[in-house]
């Protein structure tokens, strides 16, 4: 059974780069301009567990969404969902911009 410890480990994420940050922090400053801090973050926090299904989500909507958003920021945002820590880390840049 130690075959099946890790059958569904997703890795090591790869270190976040200075474009990741700066998509998070563009993102961020966007929902502030446009006065939604409040339930981004709301539904930031309780969508934790499903930030990986929402990932896959936007993989999936991704040709439909290409007619409204640049596509390769699209696959970006979506990259970075899968990552465990990307909810907290745009929470807390939109609570951030919020205060500034």
């Amino acid at each position: 059974m130690g075959w099946l410890a890790h059958a569904f480990a997703l890795g090591d994420p790869a270190p976040w780069t200075p474009e990741d940050e700066a998509l998070l922090d563009r993102l961020a400053s966007e929902v502030v301009r446009r006065g939604l801090q409040t339930p981004a973050v709301l539904f930031l926090e309780s969508s934790k567990p499903l930030n990986f299904l929402g990932s896959q989500a936007m993989t999936f909507l991704q040709p439909m969404a290409g007619t409204l958003f640049n596509a390769v920021e699209w696959e970006r945002v979506a990259a970075l969902l899968e990552r465990r820590e990307a909810l907290e880390r745009l929470a807390a840049r939109i609570e951030a911009s919020s205060h500034a």
